[in-house]
């Protein structure tokens, strides 16, 4: 209350000058790290970060919110069931800081600058932690049923449960849904390179979590740069006929496979040119499909994401305006989770 916190920051910041010789926080240590940091008339997103940025980086890096997240687990009535499961406390805490980098790191270069962290939704997130008591209600980052999804469909997939997934086990999600050639992408890291360390051809769970973000919620920047990049296959800024082509033959043999009416690639691209209307004809910039969400999901649908693109087809009027009052100020990805995780 007197330094206008959400509470956890606030018992982050009180770990981190907690005396243990006086058991409490020091008055003069406070209030040199309060003027120091010229927060006594910063807005609540910057003294937040400060709260959390260390004294040798003006960033925050992944490890920069462990104490949050350890006093969210902590001290949030909500999580009080997993007191005495270390191993999901930890994937738990781990999840919401890979989603929260996934979301406002929008140069996904692991660095969370200010200028991210204030123009992002972390802030009202941490303000619901204090007003709810159901974590499950606060749908950005903390709920621990959309942490149970991802951890699931992971743990699903990683038959020898060593943490790790490699090609083969990433081309079971979801009911092989997706086209190997899109597989193959991931793999060569053309979204984003794995983390560091990780074993040659294997993907481990960080990498995991912005794959799954990405392929069921296909609105969002962060979802559609990932997507761009492995479509991109020359890297040059823009995916011409050619390239969608290239994943569009192994899409087509699939709808063959599964009876449905082929859509030829002519119709498709088409009809994909006619949604998203690109600024410069047979040329699709990024910029294009920013400006068109949420239909641009389906240009990456439409090349390599089958059950997506047959339902897509298949849609039934009715159907969609049931579901869209069913599901009404949800995310794709709120949406997902929720049909996941009660099935």
């Amino acid at each position: 209350q007197v330094c206008e916190l959400p509470s956890m920051i606030a018992y982050t910041l009180f770990r981190r000058l907690f005396d243990e010789e006086s058991g409490s926080v020091p008055r003069d240590k406070l209030v040199k790290f309060w003027t120091g940091r010229g927060l006594v008339t910063a807005p609540p997103a910057k003294r937040a970060f400060e709260c959390l940025r260390p004294d040798s980086q003006n960033h925050l890096l992944f490890q920069d919110l462990w104490p949050l997240l350890e006093c969210v687990l902590r001290y949030h009535p909500g999580l009080e069931f997993l007191a005495e499961t270390q191993e999901f406390q930890r994937k738990y805490a781990e999840t919401v800081i890979h989603r929260i980098f996934y979301s406002l790191n929008k140069s996904g270069s692991g660095r969370l600058t200010f200028q991210e962290f204030r123009s992002g939704d972390l802030m009202d997130a941490l303000c619901a932690l204090d007003r709810e008591n159901d974590i499950n209600k606060i749908l950005k980052f903390f709920s621990y049923e959309h942490f149970y999804v991802i951890y699931c469909k992971f743990w699903e997939l990683d038959q020898d449960h060593d943490f790790l997934l490699d090609k083969n086990d990433l081309a079971h999600y979801s009911n092989c849904a997706l086209s190997y050639v899109i597989v193959e992408r991931i793999f060569e890291e053309a979204p984003r390179k794995f983390k560091a360390n990780t074993p040659p051809g294997k993907m481990c769970y960080e990498d995991f979590v912005w794959f799954i973000l990405s392929e069921e919620d296909k609105t969002t920047d962060t979802a559609l740069t990932y997507w761009f990049r492995c479509v991109d296959l020359d890297g040059d800024g823009v995916i011409r006929p050619r390239e969608m082509l290239y994943f569009y033959e192994e899409q087509l043999r699939r709808l063959e496979g599964w009876n449905q009416e082929p859509v030829q690639f002519e119709d498709l691209l088409c009809q994909l040119h006619d949604m998203l209307a690109p600024a410069k004809e047979g040329a699709f910039t990024l910029r294009d499909l920013k400006r068109t969400k949420p239909q641009s999901g389906l240009f990456f649908s439409a090349l390599f994401s089958l059950h997506k693109f047959v339902s897509f087809e298949n849609r039934d009027p009715f159907a969609q305006r049931a579901e869209a009052a069913e599901f009404a100020g949800l995310s794709d990805w709120d949406k997902f989770a929720k049909i996941e995780y009660f099935r």
